[in-house]
């Protein structure tokens, strides 16, 4: 049984559903006579401390409140009974939030527009939590974007072949390899540390229903200190692609520069960055999708332990479409270095 009961409700649940498509956490729609909830189960075997994840989560939140005009504008955590921002019992750790009302959420952009959009959303999340202390927030995943550690975890898999599937993807290893010297290129720039979301996929961005622009940034699990061209380099990553994560044509992978300028120019407008930060937004974008290919060659290699697969090879195929992406970039790189320059002109 979901301990529904234990949050401050406005009346009885009339009913609750699976909501949603996430892969991590449990999700249910509350629907109650007079409002409708998010509850959700805290996956612990990914977010270990749930403790920690849910004080980033509720002085964040906090600080955003302070600044939307829109309630909308940001998530809003239900306390429980008890005054807290979570429940935790034998079953397992729960948190409920407001259901947003009036919006939609979308898996794909249907439209420059749509991805435009995400990169307002986001970069309005930088520009509301500008000032707080980066530094007061845990790391709900250690090294979560710590390439130099990506690498090294890689490096000792590839020397181990617990399952003898370095034979089948060494021309992925090399390129891997050959690009290590990129991996502490934001690490050692010296940028300032600011409240990075890590998950900036355009279905984190909820849009008005009406209007059709960024309202409120969700799913706040990877919420920590990091750098903004994190940020933006997964938006890039994710969504300036031409083919699908996993595509096996590869010949339809490349990074569209047309989608590269309509969020660099919506990210930029809406948040204020320093220009070293500006600078290496491109950057940000390779190393992140160099990044989740090693991330996704290194699960490979050990057995597809992580990331979930439906097929066999399925994460080397990820691989490959982040590194196509990546030596796309690398042809592009001075067209991107003047489109970022140009704010996304």
């Amino acid at each position: 049984m979901l301990p529904i009961e234990q949050f401050a409700l406005k009346g009885a649940a009339q009913s609750c559903e699976r909501y949603g498509n996430g892969h991590i956490n449990e999700t249910y729609l509350v629907t109650c006579p007079s409002a409708r909830y998010i509850l959700q189960k805290i996956n612990t075997n990914v977010f270990k401390k749930p403790d920690e994840l849910m004080q980033n989560i509720a002085s964040v939140l906090r600080h955003q409140r302070s600044r939307v005009s829109d309630p909308r504008g940001c998530m809003a955590l239900v306390p429980t009974r008890d005054g807290a921002s979570w429940y935790q019992d034998e079953s397992g750790a729960y948190r409920c939030y407001d259901f947003v009302e009036g919006t939609i959420c979308l898996d794909r952009a249907e439209s420059e527009a749509d991805f435009a959009e995400s990169g307002a959303g986001f970069g309005a999340f930088q520009r509301m939590l500008a000032d707080f202390p980066a530094h007061t927030l845990h790391e709900t995943i250690p090294h979560f974007h710590d390439t130099p550690d990506r690498y090294r975890i890689f490096k000792e898999v590839v020397a181990a072949d617990a399952l003898g599937r370095v034979c089948e993807a060494h021309r992925e290893i090399d390129f891997a390899l050959a690009h290590e010297k990129d991996a502490a290129a934001l690490m050692e720039a010296g940028l300032p540390l600011r409240v990075t979301h890590n998950d900036t996929k355009l279905n984190n961005v909820l849009l008005d229903a009406q209007t059709r622009k960024a309202l409120c940034v969700i799913d706040l699990d990877t919420v920590m200190p990091g750098f903004a061209a994190n940020d933006f380099g997964d938006s890039i990553r994710f969504g300036a692609s031409t083919a699908a994560e996993d595509e096996t044509d590869l010949s339809k992978v490349t990074m569209s520069l047309d989608l590269y300028a309509a969020f660099t120019r919506a990210f930029l407008g809406a948040c204020s960055l320093t220009q070293p930060e500006i600078e290496l937004l491109p950057m940000g974008a390779k190393l992140m999708t160099l990044e989740c290919g090693v991330r996704f060659l290194t699960d490979y290699l050990q057995g597809d332990t992580y990331f979930r697969v439906h097929r066999p090879g399925h994460n080397l195929d990820r691989a490959r479409t982040q590194f196509k992406l990546v030596a796309d970039m690398e042809t592009k790189w001075a067209e991107m270095a003047r489109i970022t320059k140009n704010g996304g002109k």
